[in-house]
């Protein structure tokens, strides 16, 4: 990995390996770029996963399996800006998939506990409209929504 930019680090239990794979598989521009194993004489029982480094998506992050101290939360998250329908429904269905939780207002969390944003990316757009009726419908569409239905968003935003 590069020193340019940032690494998020992500702090699992035991599941940093199959986390990474996990975000690997659903996101393009992605890649498992090393792993390495806890030593003797570590916290955790030598020859375990001790981080994984990858890519998703193109950003970089390290999956740490640091034990069970420190569990996610919704005050940080990863918003996975989309173009479509298409492309919100694919993320929604595969963050959630197997014990994810869906939520309110694009937000979900995965299996791990993770919190993502699935947006679209013309939201910002509509609720951020120098109109103020334009933005309010856009607005309250979108509170009544778990995952985002960009056609219906599109039709509040017209005012139809």
């Amino acid at each position: 990995m590069t020193t340019d930019g940032f690494t998020t680090c992500l702090w699992f239990d035991t599941e940093a390996e199959e986390a990474a794979h996990h975000y690997v598989s659903i996101f393009k521009n992605s890649s498992i770029d090393r792993i390495a194993r806890y030593p003797e004489g570590a916290p955790r029982p030598a020859g375990t996963v001790m981080t994984v480094e990858f890519t998703a998506n193109g950003q970089r992050f390290m999956a740490l399996n640091g034990g069970p101290d420190f569990t996610f939360n919704e005050a940080v998250s990863f918003i996975v800006q989309c173009d479509d329908q298409e492309e919100i429904d694919y993320y929604w269905t595969r963050l959630t998939e197997n014990g994810g939780e869906p939520g309110p207002c694009g937000w979900l969390k995965d299996k791990y506990g993770v919190s993502w944003q699935v947006s679209a990316s013309r939201l910002d757009d509509m609720v951020g409209d120098p109109d103020p009726a334009k933005a309010q419908r856009a607005m309250a569409a979108m509170l009544t929504m778990g995952k985002l239905d960009l056609a219906a968003l599109e039709k509040a935003y017209a005012g139809e």
